[in-house]
């Protein structure tokens, strides 16, 4: 993807100073709110940049003439939390209005997500402009399901020079939050077509998966995806060792010989996996369309169909 606008740290120093304070207060008010509404933000960069670049188009409603990307498969009864964003938006136009993009604000508040849970602290590159438009069609297209491979993730990562290390450390995101029984009840019934459970499963966590998840249960009954469900941290790839990943596309990343050995590396040391994970969300955050924008005084809503000049500080 070509780069719209050099992205830098520290881009609203002189613009709006207080962004990114304001950006971590609502983020830390929210958590307290509601614990899993961080791990739900921190989604939206992921579901963002794949598509089209980081240019808050997922945060787009739906209008007469154009299909978002709330209702793609991968994001419907799925991504949630999108009145944080809001929250933080509100707050944002007060203090500094039409200045900080909702793309920006999406980078930001998925890396508080993780530092305010215990993962690492980071720098963001910020200036971002919002897209014009979103497309359902596109993220139906890009999004991979939860049934997806390390062989089809390597490939879709692979699309955006992103690597197989960056790859595993990302899905380390799943350190944090929750996951619908819809996203595993074939996992634990009809593996690839079987009528059989998926054998990777370690017994004793299948059996507990099998009381949450019962068959034809209710598939919008949420489970936790590692031990530690609050706390960002590496118990994540230990559960994978031990066959404990609750999602087909986390339990894939270890058995299959070319992503395990970043499963194995990271379950062991924390700090490797908190370095390649801060690198990752880097890279992911530079991915960028190069279509006009502008920025949206609301996240949810374009503000009109003329781009307007980046603002550059000097």
């Amino acid at each position: 993807m070509a780069s719209a606008a050099p992205l830098r740290p520290e881009f609203y120093f002189r613009t709006c100073p207080e962004a990114e304070l304001i950006v971590r207060k609502v983020m830390r008010k929210a958590m307290i709110r509601e614990p899993r509404s961080v791990a739900s933000v921190m989604r939206f960069q992921f579901h963002d940049c794949f598509v089209n670049g980081c240019d808050a188009s997922v945060l787009l409603d739906d209008t007469s003439t154009m299909l978002g990307e709330k209702l793609a498969l991968s994001n419907i009864n799925s991504l949630r939390s999108y009145e944080v964003i809001d929250e933080i938006k509100e707050k944002l136009e007060k203090v500094c209005p039409g200045t900080v993009s909702c793309a920006d604000i999406i980078v930001m508040a998925a890396r508080d997500a993780v530092a305010l849970t215990g993962g690492p602290d980071w720098k963001v590159k910020l200036g971002r402009q919002d897209s014009l438009t979103a497309s359902q069609e596109d993220s139906n297209n890009i999004m991979p399901s939860p049934r997806a491979n390390a062989s089809l993730l390597i490939d879709l990562f692979a699309r955006f020079n992103l690597s197989i290390k960056d790859l595993v450390a990302l899905s380390g995101s799943h350190s944090i939050g929750q996951a619908r029984c819809f996203s595993i009840v074939f996992r634990l019934y009809n593996q690839s077509g079987t009528g059989k459970p998926d054998p990777t499963i370690e017994p004793r966590y299948r059996q507990k998966l099998n009381e949450l998840c019962p068959l034809g249960g209710d598939g919008n009954v949420t489970g936790d995806l590692d031990a530690t469900t609050t706390t960002f941290d590496n118990v994540y790839f230990e559960d994978l060792v031990a066959g404990r990943g609750f999602l087909n596309s986390d339990q894939t990343l270890f058995t299959f010989t070319q992503t395990s050995e970043y499963v194995r590396l990271f379950s062991k040391d924390q700090h490797a996996f908190f370095k390649a994970f801060v690198e990752g969300m880097i890279k992911m955050g530079d991915l960028q369309s190069g279509r006009p924008g502008e920025i949206r005084t609301n996240c949810r809503v374009v503000n009109s169909r003329r781009p307007v000049d980046v603002h550059f500080e000097s």
